[in-house]
């Protein structure tokens, strides 16, 4: 069996202000009507594979349970990471995790937030490398490169391996070159880009680890070994996971064996690592052009435009621009310049703003909330909660809130009351009230919420009981 293991970290700070930091790009339709993690798995699934693994940063984990729930993937579990440590520690964790399963797997590791087009090529190239891995190499597969690209790593491809059509040994790996570098490659056939997907056995990617990164491993076996349920997932040990190193697994790893191995293949892969990437990677018109939304072009050329939220965006005589419109941040750029948007983010960072974390619609476990307006002591949202939904028990010590239901049937506790309310019915909770929202119905449920008080943030809230387990 071919076990999927599905890196679900970042941020995807390159597609801002789409793509946040409370929700990034994995979790975003970009590509299909689904989000990306959940065509990654997909992929990656029927004969031949087991369930996906995932390892994740605990302040998305329900998102990733929410994405797999409403497209119907069980998981054979969800780790959540207490902190990023990159990707080799990510895969030392996945990796035991998998071997406590079946200690005769193969594992494929896949980034959760990538376009492949070509889902045959894909799989004829994952057979040509389970080849190569059942005999022991560490497989990593060579995007054949469509143009010159300085936003990727490169592989080289060395001699014939042994045995196996296709497959060639690894004569070195090359980090981000320049554009006269990454052209001379590109003309020269034999470099291809580096698109951190990989397959292995547990028992060779496990002895690997232990010959070249034994401290990110001993790392990960404590974090495994002292991992606590939490609902569906399976939080690993802060303490331990945090003595990690901070490394890549090319680097920690690929690096460092003389048993990698690269299957060169070509399937409409993408990262979708920033505007210009999407721009290359989906349909356009005669024009060049790729207009989302309620958006619209006259003269213009080889743009983007991405309009959400109801916004109406209009180019006109513009050539080579990304236009992405949200409700709360408009984005102008070059697409040539398309990988100094993480600069923004970083600058957004260190001005301590929010608006690089989140937008004002910010997803929850039982639903999502959007900010309508907010000022001098007060804060309009609107509440959606989804059948089955629930707001935990708790209460506020600075701010009281009214709620005001404009769609479905909401069941209110107050206090120790406990009753209904429907559409153009409300109920105001003073400070310190105990009180909780329910969904109890098959139906959605939206709400106006006003708060009013001297705090208004979301550590204003003491949960006193939670299904979700977020207990303050």
């Amino acid at each position: 069996m071919i076990y999927p293991l599905i890196l679900s970290g970042g941020a995807g700070s390159r597609l801002w202000p789409v793509s946040r930091s409370a929700q990034p790009k994995q979790f975003l339709a970009l590509w299909s009507e689904q989000p990306l993690i959940v065509d990654t798995a997909k992929r990656a699934g029927g004969e031949g594979f087991a369930a996906p693994t995932v390892v994740c940063n605990h302040e998305h984990r329900f998102l990733v349970a929410e994405a797999f729930a409403e497209a119907d993937i069980v998981p054979l579990r969800i780790l959540l990471e207490p902190l990023a440590r990159n990707t080799a520690a990510a895969i030392a964790a996945g990796g035991l995790s998998i071997a406590a399963t079946d200690p005769d797997a193969l594992i494929l590791v896949l980034p959760s937030d990538h376009v492949i087009a070509d889902e045959a090529a894909f799989h004829a190239a994952i057979r040509r490398g389970a080849d190569a891995a059942r005999r022991g190499a560490l497989v990593t597969f060579g995007i054949v490169p469509t143009h010159p690209e300085t936003g990727y790593g490169y592989i080289q491809q060395g001699a014939d391996y042994p045995d196996v059509d296709g497959v060639h040994a690894i004569a070195r790996f090359v980090e981000k070159p320049d554009y006269a570098t990454a052209r001379r490659y590109v003309e020269g056939g034999d470099y291809f880009w580096n698109a951190g997907i990989f397959l292995f056995s547990v028992a060779t990617v496990l002895e690997a680890f232990r010959r070249y990164a034994s401290d990110v491993l001993t790392a990960a076996q404590a974090a495994v070994s002292n991992a606590v349920s939490d609902l569906d997932f399976l939080r690993l040990d802060e303490a331990a996971f945090a003595a990690s190193p901070t490394r890549s697994f090319d680097v920690a790893v690929m690096e460092a064996t003389g048993h990698g191995a690269v299957v060169p293949v070509s399937m409409g892969w993408s990262d979708i690592g920033s505007w210009d990437a999407l721009w290359r990677t989906v349909e356009r018109d005669e024009n060049g052009n790729h207009l989302l939304g309620d958006a619209l072009a006259i003269a213009s050329r080889d743009s983007l435009a991405w309009s959400a939220d109801g916004m109406v965006t209009a180019l006109v005589g513009v050539k080579n621009l990304a236009v992405v419109v949200q409700d709360d941040a408009v984005l102008v750029i070059d697409r040539s310049h398309a990988e100094q948007v993480k600069d923004l983010v970083a600058l957004f960072q260190g001005q301590a703003r929010e608006i690089h974390h989140t937008s004002r619609k910010v997803g929850r476990p039982w639903g999502a909330y959007q900010v309508v307006d907010n000022g001098p002591g007060h804060i309009v949202k609107r509440l959606t909660i989804r059948p089955g939904g629930q707001l935990s028990l708790q209460y506020h010590h600075h701010r009281a809130e009214h709620w005001v239901v404009v769609e479905g049937t909401a069941t209110i506790t107050k206090g120790d009351e406990t009753f209904e309310l429907t559409a153009n019915q409300s109920v105001y909770i003073p400070r310190g009230t105990v009180h909780r929202l329910e969904n109890r119905t098959n139906a959605p449920l939206a709400l106006i919420e006003v708060q009013t008080g001297t705090v208004l943030r979301e550590d204003d809230i003491v949960r006193l009981d939670d299904c979700y387990g977020r207990l303050s």
